[in-house]
């Protein structure tokens, strides 16, 4: 074995620097290479400085580097990101595109990306870090130029609405805390402070409140499980990465009333006795991550976060942290494994989060519009959140694609389509038809209209229609399911992690079909590989994201047989 001593350079003053912000800690090497690649000094060489500073593997540091979509080892000017996802594709981002392909000049790179979380803005753009939207073709030049497009406003109800998140949209300023207070926001906490941490899990319990990331699970349940647990240190986090196309409930709330969010923090984590949260939050949501760590800074002068809150005794630290464009982060194990300075890849269940999750404690991870429901909840009692219908409280929901209101709005559970399309979103165009919808989220199903008077619900799932996040996309004839699958497939293609080969083969194949579905050149065989390529993606990947996909599959090859049996040859 050779003595040889290698002979190390000393690493740069700035990357120093950046360390020394983050006190060193390894957990920081996302933080730090983001902002690398803000400076366009993201390279081997100061990742390999980042790693020895850090005292992490530089394999690590570089698996972290090409992880997200948002880093890049290549170098670039002034990043314009395209939106791709099935709401832009339908609002022909290709034009979009291929205008800001022209228009850019030498100071800018164009990328495409997944789903931006602008839906409401579709076609969207992600300039830098600013947010702008609807963006067609005429306009790329003024994109360059500063412009941003026109923000979708929610302060006004549509007429039908049941707004309880959304009651204070538009009648507060999201960055004031004295708004906030004078508006009740913290009552809830207030509330739950003033009780025993394992009263308050009986009053989410006895309301029901499921959460509403998707899955549905109780969220009661979930905070009892890490209450119970033998540890001395708990984390309470908040999964604000909704990388799901159709999905942009979370931005909505965090816009319109930030205060919401860290008061249901607040209650979950006296609850389940933790004393430290963070809330993950995409990278795409740069002017929400900033909101955020402005509320977050208000409440900490007021006394609503940090020691001896409100002089009950209770200590609880909340921080941002920021993703950077990973769709698979939206799985709590994958987003934990991030956190923890990681690439963002799955881990094997069990152990569940509430028994070791973050640093390997117990955790509760709730995404945010379940812990605004939770603020409710403490202030007004379960009894009253359980008067909403069949199924307790209210949901906020998007209806998108071609209808006259696209938007957001909130309302009971139970909706059925037609509800949604006619109701709520206006109804479809002069000279639109039905032809199918994509509901719950691009994990959805895709209908048809057999199912435009089903009752949409957790349970609904059962019948052939799922609630998911609460999106429904809605298509006319001229849009043709295959296609639209085809661009779902596009999807969870590039957001893969790559982790299990069923997942990223079984993507990269069913996508191979589809575009010869779409284009009329299916060949003999490919119906059977698609469906066999679900069943495989169902029953043995590693984590829900490849699990998911076989859900539109199954149910655009269910519902229209016809189109996908004429794509064959």
């Amino acid at each position: 074995m050779s003595n040889r001593k290698v002979a190390y350079k000393p690493v740069s003053l700035e990357i120093e620097a950046l360390a020394a912000e983050y006190s060193y800690d390894p957990e920081a090497v996302l933080e730090i290479l983001k902002e690398l690649d803000r400076r366009r000094h993201l390279n081997p060489e100061t990742i390999i400085d980042t790693a020895r500073l850090l005292n992490i593997p530089s394999h690590q540091a570089f698996g972290v580097a090409t992880f997200y979509s948002m880093l890049s080892l290549e170098v670039r000017r002034k990043v314009l990101r395209v939106c791709d996802g099935p709401i832009c594709w339908l609002k022909r981002a290709e034009a979009a595109d291929q205008g800001l392909q022209e228009a850019a000049g030498e100071d800018w790179t164009v990328e495409r990306s997944s789903c931006l979380g602008l839906c409401d803005r579709a076609p969207s753009v992600l300039v830098e870090d600013e947010q702008a939207g609807p963006v067609y073709s005429a306009d790329a030049q003024k994109v360059c130029e500063g412009w941003r497009g026109v923000p979708t406003d929610y302060a006004r109800p549509r007429p039908g609405e049941t707004r309880v998140l959304l009651s204070l949209a538009g009648k507060i300023d999201p960055d004031s805390i004295e708004d906030a207070l004078a508006h009740g926001v913290y009552a809830g906490a207030q509330v739950a402070l003033a009780r025993q941490p394992g009263e308050v899990i009986t009053e989410v319990e006895a309301s029901g409140l499921q959460g509403r990331g998707g899955a549905g699970f109780p969220v009661g349940r979930k905070w009892r499980f890490v209450a119970v647990a033998a540890s001395p240190d708990k984390y309470l986090i908040c999964n604000a990465d909704e990388s799901e196309p159709l999905i942009f409930k979370d931005r909505v709330l965090i816009d319109s009333n930030p205060h919401q969010l860290i008061a249901g923090m607040i209650i979950g984590a006296y609850a389940c006795g933790a004393s430290a949260g963070v809330i993950y939050i995409r990278g795409e949501y740069e002017p929400q991550a900033r909101r955020l760590e402005g509320a977050i800074a208000q409440a900490n002068a007021r006394g609503w976060l940090g020691t001896n809150i409100q002089d009950s005794g209770f200590n609880f630290n909340l921080q941002v942290h920021r993703g950077a464009g990973a769709y698979i982060c939206g799985e709590e194990t994958a987003l934990i494994e991030s956190l923890e300075g990681k690439r963002g890849e799955p881990r094997l269940r069990p152990p569940f989060p509430p028994e070791v999750g973050f640093r390997g404690m117990p955790t509760a991870v709730n995404n945010v519009e379940s812990f605004c429901a939770v603020t409710h909840i403490l202030d007004h009692g379960a009894d009253w959140w359980k008067s909403f219908g069949s199924v307790p409280g209210t949901k906020l929901y998007m209806v998108l694609g071609q209808v006259r209101n696209p938007g957001l709005f909130e309302a009971p559970f139970g909706l059925t389509l037609r509800q949604v399309i006619e109701h709520f979103g206006g109804g479809m165009p002069e000279g639109s038809t039905f032809n199918f919808a994509l509901t719950g989220g691009a994990a959805g199903t895709l209908v048809n209209a057999d199912f435009l008077d089903v009752p949409v619900d957790y349970a609904s799932a059962q019948s052939g229609i799922a609630l998911g996040a609460g999106a429904f996309l809605i298509c006319d004839q001229a849009v043709s399911p295959i296609a639209f699958l085809r661009e779902l497939l596009r999807f969870f293609t590039a957001e893969a992690c790559g982790k299990c080969t069923p997942c990223r083969v079984g993507t990269w194949r069913s996508l191979e079909i589809l575009t010869h579905l779409a284009a009329g050149e299916g060949l003999k065989g490919e119906l059977d590989e698609l469906r066999a390529q679900a069943e495989n993606l169902q029953i043995a990947s590693f984590c829900g994201l490849g699990q998911s996909i076989a859900i539109p599959v199954n149910s655009a090859l269910a519902n229209f047989s016809r189109e996908f049996s004429s794509s064959e040859k």
